[in-house]
């Protein structure tokens, strides 16, 4: 497409057939902004008017004051780690919806765009801050940038309190192993009879050893009388905890007081967004009855791409965008690689745990498909090419609205029963209302 039609869709022409249509560049960075802006329906080289500001809220103001003085249609700034969301933020609430109101405004009047850094790089040794901001104009006319996906509002926010959740999931883990290599280091095997150092049996026998109790068999009495491991075992495994050092139960302590603490906020996290969510209720449903997802997985899809995921054409580019589809890379008719995108990592993480556990469902058609594909594929190709069935399921669900209905050959009513009712207390547990349908399916 050429220059001409680029701006023709963009704005209408005004008297004389001439079109008038103003992009600012704005090169972020923690405290100053550069900021171009430059009429791109003249011919020859762009006349580039140059303005720096600060970051602060009333320096962001009057940026934005700026841009409406000038009449700029359309503006574009690179992905500086997260400096770009107070300056995004400031012109989407002051410059983007002014600028939609004015008389000659375009199909893309106020549009924001954010770049991948990576696609506006210079020459090496050519870096100046101006020039980066005149770069990212040319480039954008010329659709030469990588454009990333900015959500509206609200979904940022569920973006905000999912990945916050995950965080704090990924610091309980990091503080599990910690615990265990103190365990280890005070000559406590405790971690080779637990499988699970954090469940109820380990947490009463960790929390008496760090209120002080030095009999082994005292603290072996906690366990659960379904755990496989022996009173005289854990007596064996404990027995270090008679000459055990008030340090080290000092620190056991402090570990099992940042785990409740860290249990509790993800819980809080758990029931705001739940709150959050509780417009999208139906489609929340609809995610956790797929194999392989739940409650949990449902909030954190919806938050990454949407209630709807409206902003996707078709369930090719929402795997596109994810990263799990086949690479596209030919030259000469050749392919060079079929490497799979980078995409989105937390969409990408989510559906590679999701396939992992999709394969494990007894009798259901993921499984059937990952052993057909297994023999000729490898494990983690055909964990990959699960993931994509999945995502591609994912955007039917939220934007055709449909339900996901199991057509596996050996699923039983027994184990469809099963996971009807976790899920229903998982989402009861939640706040959502949940009334038992006769037919699950």
């Amino acid at each position: 497409m050429t220059l001409v039609k680029q701006l023709m869709a963009r704005s209408p022409l005004l008297s004389g057939g001439f079109v008038r249509y103003k992009v600012a560049g704005i090169d972020v960075h923690k405290r100053m902004l550069a900021v171009v802006v430059a009429d791109v329906a003249m011919g020859g080289e762009y006349e580039f008017e140059r303005r720096q500001f600060g970051s602060s809220p009333e320096q962001l103001r009057l940026l934005a004051e700026w841009l409406i003085e000038e009449k700029v249609q359309e503006a574009v700034m690179e992905s500086t780690a997260q400096y770009w969301k107070p300056v995004w933020q400031t012109l989407e609430r002051h410059w983007k919806m002014e600028c939609r109101k004015w008389d000659d405004a375009g199909t893309k009047s106020g549009s924001l765009h954010l770049a991948q850094a990576q696609s506006n790089r210079g020459p090496g040794g050519r870096k100046k801050d101006f020039v980066d901001a005149e770069r990212l104009v040319k480039r954008l006319v010329a659709q030469e940038l990588i454009l990333s996906f900015v959500p509206d509002t609200d979904q940022r926010l569920w973006r905000t309190v999912s990945r916050r959740k995950y965080q704090l999931t990924c610091a309980r883990v990091r503080l599990q192993n910690q615990l265990e290599a103190l365990l280890e280091e005070a000559h406590l095997k405790l971690s080779s009879l637990v499988s699970d150092l954090l469940g109820a049996s380990a947490r009463r026998m960790l929390k008496a050893l760090a209120d002080g109790e030095t009999d082994p068999a005292k603290v072996a009495a906690l366990a659960d009388r379904r755990l496989h491991a022996t009173q005289q075992q854990l007596c064996d495994a404990l027995a270090a905890s008679k000459e055990l050092n008030k340090v080290y139960r000092r620190l056991m302590k402090m570990a099992l007081e940042e785990l409740q603490l860290m249990e509790e906020q993800i819980d809080q996290l758990d029931h705001e967004i739940a709150d959050l969510l509780s417009e999208h209720q139906d489609a929340v449903r609809r995610l956790a009855e797929v194999p392989g997802l739940g409650v949990d997985s449902a909030h954190q899809i919806i938050a990454e791409v949407g209630a709807t995921a409206a902003t996707f054409r078709s369930e090719k580019c929402l795997a596109s965008w994810i990263g799990v589809c086949p690479g596209a890379e030919e030259s000469a008719g050749v392919s060079a690689s079929n490497r799979s995108p980078k995409g989105n990592r937390f969409m990408r993480r989510l559906l590679n745990q999701a396939a992992n556990a999709a394969v494990k469902v007894k009798g259901s058609i993921f499984e059937v498909v990952f052993r057909r594909l297994l023999p000729r594929l490898g494990y983690q190709q055909a964990i990959w090419a699960i993931a994509h069935r999945l995502s591609r399921l994912i955007w039917k669900i939220l934007h055709q609205r449909v339900r996901y209905d199991e057509r596996g050959p050996a699923v039983s009513q027994k184990s469809k029963t099963s996971r009807t009712a976790k899920m229903i207390r998982e989402l009861r547990d939640l706040g959502y209302r949940v009334e038992p349908s006769s037919n699950p399916a």
